[in-house]
């Protein structure tokens, strides 16, 4: 059984914002895919499924994203998820909007949900990391992940969304180089369309 976990904040105020697209996934992998609603409680909304042939379950942490590693692990514990079957979904600073990168165990680049899960579950987890750019300064950070996509970025999302979605598969059967050729020739034609 894998576990596929967005990461962001609960709460309508920051549905649509940058820090928020690994919940903004998670909701379309459940539409694309017909998940089903598993365990809704105060640590988590998750949902039950497969991608072709793979099981899989879908988890939203309902901490805010510096605590995001307490409902995982709590998650993870009971229903005895292998560490290097989960794949965190995330927001990333330190790459291009409409870029997506792949990595297993590493760094967590001082993202906050990150390092909240690294604290309790260790490193040994797979990360889907979407790029949503940098805001130049450092001190904008805050405030620039809590804001919504701009105009072209929303132009280019869902398509870049649903790119990442055909070819999920291919993390999920260990084919992790053709995942990341896959999405990467798709979404150069998808900014060669838009002329972005």
């Amino acid at each position: 059984m894998h576990l596929i976990c967005g990461l962001g904040n609960p709460g309508k105020q920051y549905k649509y914002t940058r820090h928020n697209i690994g919940f903004r996934i998670i909701d379309s992998i459940v539409s694309e895919f017909d998940f089903k609603e598993f365990k809704f409680d105060k640590s988590n909304e998750c949902y039950k499924g497969k991608i072709r042939k793979n099981s899989c379950f879908l988890l939203k942490p309902q901490k805010y994203m510096n605590n995001s590693g307490d409902p995982i692990w709590t998650f993870t514990t009971y229903y005895k998820v292998n560490i290097e079957n989960i794949i965190i979904i995330h927001d990333d600073l330190d790459i291009d909007f409409g870029k997506i990168k792949y990595k297993s165990d590493g760094s967590n680049g001082g993202h906050r949900g990150l390092i909240s899960i690294d604290k309790i579950l260790g490193t040994k987890y797979n990360r889907v990391r979407f790029g949503i750019s940098h805001p130049g300064k450092k001190n904008l950070v805050d405030s620039y992940v809590l804001k919504k996509f701009n105009k072209n970025e929303k132009i280019l999302l869902d398509n870049i969304i649903n790119s990442l979605l055909k070819n999920f598969y291919l993390l999920l059967d260990n084919k992790k180089d053709l995942f990341l050729t896959n999405t990467s020739i798709e979404i150069k034609k998808i900014k060669e369309k838009y002329g972005l």
